[in-house]
């Protein structure tokens, strides 16, 4: 027998192990759909610097002025992907780390809510599409007020410190 095979035996003895549970791998108890509403507000700037910029683009440009067009959509284009994920991604862990079946018992849209997010943040990656973009932003608040709800926290609209416009909704 090891070492770490005794120890962990002799352990076991003196201290049995116990079933624990927790609502996520390290129960960390920290979570907030902040980062999701500005990834949404980063993917509505990103589709309006590419508008912008595609609306500047004269046809007749030189190939320097063609490749700095170009460089500036994969950038912009890179970014809003990127942004999307961040959506998808903060949404996922909220929902499968934080909520419990009871907060589902009370706001039963929250499925629904979810799926679609996570199709809108795929259809924001895939398009540029400022409708769409727009429409993931509103979910991802809908899915923010939802989650303080389950704290027992009411919430509020404030201006987004962003050059997207719009809100963000956060506690009081």
């Amino acid at each position: 027998m090891t070492f770490l095979y005794k120890l962990f035996k002799t352990l076991d003895k003196l201290m049995p192990a116990k079933e624990v549970s927790a609502h996520c791998d390290i129960p960390c108890g920290i979570y907030d759909p902040y980062y999701a509403q500005i990834a949404a507000h980063s993917v509505i700037r990103m589709v309006n610097l590419i508008n912008e910029a595609s609306s500047k683009m004269n046809p007749n440009a030189s190939m320097e002025e063609r490749a700095v067009f170009v460089s500036k959509i994969q950038r912009y284009t890179a970014v809003k992907e990127e942004h999307a994920e961040i959506v998808k991604k903060e949404v996922r862990i909220i929902w499968g780390d934080y909520f419990k079946p009871e907060h589902l018992q009370q706001h039963p849209e929250l499925h629904e809510l979810v799926f679609k997010i996570m199709k809108l943040g795929s259809k924001a990656r895939q398009e540029v599409n400022i409708d769409a973009s727009k429409e993931l932003l509103e979910n991802v608040q809908k899915f923010a007020e939802i989650f303080w709800k389950t704290k027992g926290m009411s919430t509020m609209k404030v201006k987004a410190p962003s050059p997207s416009g719009g809100e963000i909704i956060v506690q009081k």
